[in-house]
């Protein structure tokens, strides 16, 4: 009997890692796609500066 609940801890302690493993997965690409629509946003509208060179000091700035 010992080993059965022996393995039958060992299918669970498996399908809790899958689980975890899949639900990790999913949670990055959520927010990867947010990130990407974030940037895509901010590109159609225009929010990301431009960097531009100081000529006097040589250090690139927002212009």
């Amino acid at each position: 009997m010992p080993p059965l609940i022996a393995f039958a801890g060992v299918l669970g302690g498996l399908a809790v890692v899958r689980w975890a493993y899949r639900t990790a997965v999913r949670i990055n690409e959520e927010l990867e796609e947010a990130r990407r629509a974030r940037v895509a946003e901010a590109v159609s509208r225009n929010e990301i500066p431009t960097l531009r060179r100081d000529p006097v000091t040589g250090a690139y700035r927002p212009g």
